[in-house]
């Protein structure tokens, strides 16, 4: 059986280990870049760090106790993700400058071929995508931005060797997560930073010390310590992040009332207050954001942007402020999924076009009419840590072809009416999460209004579903079949 897997990120990574741990060595992992680490390879901007605390942030199977800090930076997560490749053997599995353009089903063969932008196919038996929801970029629709004459770069693709901003003046467009990271280191160096804000978000503080060493040995010498403070930060995470405990949202609410109230001007802390209900859009954390906004030489606009000229930002009321860094935080398309490439299956269907109202598919994991087609990261699957969620549709996308491998099977394919069945319950419950039935953000919604992107219930929940029996939710043929080896 041969598989191809999209991405060297943290799911991609996962899936190879837990292949190779079942024994399919048959492998490829295709990896656009030149590094391994997805989100956190291509990531650099600075300030970039994890939000959620480092110790729930590794695989179970290579639990990492002696993060240096309670929310691990950038470099530290890329390193740890090199040291999984490294330490189970995955290095000559990675193609890296490998980008898939497309994906294509070929029904005569019953494999998937993919071509990539280097020209080159490969052929597989079983397609298993890592792309996740952070791959394409969110280039804002701004008038002018061509034309600037000065250094333009995004935040999701900062440049390796790093930017120098020390004594120039930089332009901040957005205001969510990666500025709220990104902004305090900037102004460090710059001589005038302007933020340019759109949306308020709800900001709260973190708990973000650096371990001691003396902590951190005593983590080493000690696990069960670590593994009872990882255990505490799960339960906090599967209790807040349903959005069903009152309580606990009301003080999250009051602690992020209290972070802002740092912000010393009376016209800039109301510009930062926001104006939708906490939890409607994703939940930032940081200590410094807020206070930067204290410093004479940072400014914070909420007149919105009119157009980039050569030297700057102009905005509505008319006024322009000059700039020689241009900073876009604008994040990513998050609701897109593997459509970021094209991806056809059976009689030629195309997974843009099934997803024309928005991305679904069954446990996040698999669309009907696209066989032996596995996701990690996929639709309504963003909850908690991504890792733990990325171990349980590992292990569920193993144990398929376990099956495959057992009973002689071409290929499998979700039935439609399973699809249909369990979506329709997932919308329902989303609809019955009050704090997500006002549209604070796009990052959960595709253009449609459906929430594509959130799993509403806790990372336990998921694992639980996706160790359930399910064969009778899939169509089987055998190689030589032209009837299902099963008609459940």
């Amino acid at each position: 059986m041969r598989i191809a897997i999209a991405g060297a990120g943290p799911g991609g990574i996962c899936a190879g280990i837990k292949l190779k741990e079942a024994g399919f060595e048959d492998f490829v992992i295709l990896e656009r870049s030149s590094k391994v680490g997805g989100t956190w390879a291509n990531g650099r901007y600075p300030g970039l760090c994890c939000d959620t605390p480092s110790l729930l942030y590794s695989f179970t199977f290579e639990q990492k106790l002696d993060w240096t800090r309670t929310c691990a930076r950038q470099p530290e997560i890329r390193e740890y993700m090199q040291h999984c490749v490294d330490k189970y053997g995955l290095g000559p599995h990675v193609r890296f400058g490998a980008e898939i353009r497309e994906a294509r089903w070929d029904e005569g063969e019953s494999r998937w071929q993919l071509s990539l932008a280097d020209g080159s196919t490969v052929a597989a038996d079983v397609f298993i995508s890592g792309l996740g929801m952070f791959n394409e970029l969110n280039w804002p629709d701004i008038d002018g931005l061509d034309g600037f004459a000065g250094r333009v770069v995004h935040t999701g693709d900062w440049p390796e060797e790093g930017l120098e901003v020390r004594g120039k003046r930089v332009a901040v467009i957005g205001c969510a997560a990666s500025a709220t990271q990104a902004v305090p280191q900037l102004a460090k160096d710059a001589s005038s930073l302007v933020v340019y804000l759109r949306t308020a978000n709800w900001v709260v503080p973190k708990e973000d010390d650096a371990y001691t060493e003396e902590q951190l040995e005593e983590f080493r010498s000690n696990p069960a310590i670590g593994m009872a403070k990882r255990n505490e930060y799960l339960d906090w995470v599967e209790a807040v992040l349903t959005f069903d405990k009152p309580v606990m949202l009301k003080e999250l609410e009051e602690s992020a009332h209290e972070n802002r109230s740092v912000v010393e001007d009376p016209v800039t802390r109301e510009k930062l207050r926001p104006r939708v209900p906490f939890g409607s859009q994703r939940i930032l954390f940081s200590n410094d954001f807020y206070p930067t906004f204290n410093l004479p030489h940072v400014e914070l606009v909420d007149d919105p942007i009119e157009a980039v000229t050569a030297a700057g930002v102009r905005t509505a009321e008319g006024r322009e402020r000059e700039a020689d860094v241009l900073v876009l935080a604008t994040g990513y398309d998050t609701t897109k999924f593997l459509s970021v490439i094209e991806v056809v299956g059976r009689g030629g269907a195309r997974i843009e076009d099934v997803w024309q109202d928005g991305a679904h598919a069954y446990l996040g994991l698999a669309v009907s009419g696209f066989p032996n087609l596995f996701m990690l990261y996929g639709p309504n699957t963003n909850q908690g840590s991504i890792l733990l969620m990325h171990e349980y549709g590992c292990d569920y996308i193993v144990r398929k072809l376990e099956r495959m491998r057992a009973n002689g099977l071409a290929w499998i394919d979700v039935r439609q009416e399973v699809v249909d069945e369990y979506n329709d319950a997932l919308q329902r419950h989303l609809g019955t999460v009050e704090v997500l039935q006002t549209i604070g953000t796009k990052y959960y919604r595709a253009a449609s209004g459906r929430i594509v992107t959130q799993w509403p219930y806790t990372m336990a929940e998921y694992r639980e579903r996706t160790t359930r029996p399910d064969e009778d939710a899939y169509e089987e043929h055998r190689a030589a079949d032209l009837e299902p080896a099963s008609a459940v």
